[in-house]
């Protein structure tokens, strides 16, 4: 387990520092050009790619710690300090987006604004084409590491790729005489951040606090356990998100004349199966309950009302 924390780390570190160093170039590019091109929109984009930095660091810091293995302080592993960085990048992205549309309502509002350069307009261009690249390439690598904190990342890039394209239409509109549509699209681009932010930071709370795991995942799991050998019925079925990782806990109803050797058995071909069909599971928990009959025909009609 620990190898693989260690490999999935090294995967999702190489990809994030990659995104880090465009962030970089596009982010002293918007600002640079933003600021001698008089265009409020392509430094709010700019400031957008600032945060995307910033997170992203916090995303490698939050893996590297879920990838150490269990001690002594913590037994069930650091698989959830991914999940509290993906939590605070949520939060900086909502901020982000706050700040990006106080800034542009208060340009609207005094009519501060002027005509930007069409230089800013290709910068919004090339910063279009980068951000959906590393959208691509960083939900990419999320998916494949069952990681929330790298797919919060992702988005991040996806929201900046999408207030790029507002700052595009802002400066364009600006230079036909319509001065007040790069604020505007400042504004615009501030709705989509927060929007993202609140929906990630929604994901965030639901992981921290042990969100359940897909439910038609599991009832179609429970449906092959419930035609294994030796088990008469499932009592309950529940599993937890821990990061990227997840715990499952079965209850299961069988004959209560099998040997501990038989039960043993049957519990580890539940495990086998649970952590076949969900690949991020960490462990799984087979509890095994007495059926209230002793019928040797597999048939127990008073605690599992199955017969």
């Amino acid at each position: 387990m620990e190898s693989n924390n260690q490999e999935r780390f090294k995967v999702g570190n190489r990809v994030i520092l990659f995104t880090i160093i465009l962030n970089v170039m596009l982010t002293l590019l918007k600002i640079g050009v933003g600021l001698f091109g008089n265009s409020a929109a392509i430094i709010a984009d700019g400031l957008h790619s600032a945060s995307d930095m910033i997170t992203s660091v916090g995303v490698i810091v939050g893996m590297f710690l879920a990838s150490k293995p269990e001690d002594d302080c913590h037994q069930y592993g650091h698989e959830k300090a991914e999940s509290i960085a993906g939590f605070l990048l949520a939060i900086i992205l909502t901020l982000t987006g706050l700040k990006i549309g106080f800034g542009s309502i208060e340009m609207l509002f005094h009519n501060r604004y002027e005509t930007p350069h069409i230089f800013a307009a290709w910068v919004a261009f090339f910063s279009i084409i980068i951000k959906e690249y590393q959208f691509r390439i960083t939900m990419k690598a999320a998916k494949e590491l069952n990681s929330n904190a790298m797919m919060g990342d992702a988005w991040h890039h996806r929201s900046d790729a999408l207030s790029s394209i507002a700052a595009l239409g802002g400066i364009l509109g600006a230079r036909l005489g319509f001065g007040f549509l790069d604020p505007l699209a400042g504004t615009v681009v501030s709705l989509i951040v927060v929007k993202i932010g609140l929906t990630l930071l929604k994901a965030g709370i639901d992981e921290l606090m042990d969100g359940a795991i897909d439910e038609e995942q599991m009832e179609e799991i429970q449906k092959e356990i419930r035609s294994m050998d030796g088990v008469i019925a499932v009592n309950e079925m529940k599993g937890r998100k821990h990061g990227s990782k997840a715990y499952v806990d079965v209850k299961i109803c069988v004959d209560p004349l099998i040997s501990v050797y038989a039960g043993h058995t049957i519990g580890e071909q539940i495990e086998h199966l649970v952590k076949a069909k969900l690949t991020n599971v960490k462990d799984v928990i087979v509890h095994l309950d007495p059926c209230g009959e002793n019928l040797r025909d597999g048939k127990c009609k008073i605690h599992c009302n199955k017969g």
